[in-house]
């Protein structure tokens, strides 16, 4: 005799994967700017520090460059040029390396 045994039966039911909620909830933040600041000192000319800054910042006027030596001297320090960290390492070593005082590099 054979015995028929009724064991439950489970169907498989497709389900739909669920997406996180999350996009909406992404926030997209800008990368941080650093400042490369420039200190006053009593060795480097007007004249050394507005060549300097024409050379090795990018698309710096000589009027902006007058402007900001005039600024590091009165004021003892002025913001040379803010942006993107590896950018603003560069021009800070650059500068560093001409010889102007340069104060360490800022998170804007």
């Amino acid at each position: 005799m054979t015995s028929v045994t009724s064991e439950p039966t489970f169907i498989a039911m497709a389900t739909a994967p669920v997406a996180p909620e999350r996009a909406s909830q992404v926030v997209q933040k800008p990368y941080p700017k650093y400042r490369v600041i420039v200190l006053n000192d009593d060795f480097n000319t007007f004249q050394h520090v507005a060549e300097c800054l024409m050379k090795y910042i990018p698309a710096m006027t000589s009027d902006q460059a007058w402007n900001l030596t005039n600024q590091i001297h009165f004021e003892g320090q002025a913001t040379v040029w803010a942006g993107p960290q590896e950018q603003a390492e560069l021009y800070h070593q650059q500068l560093s390396r001409a010889g102007l005082t340069m104060a360490p590099l800022e998170s804007a």
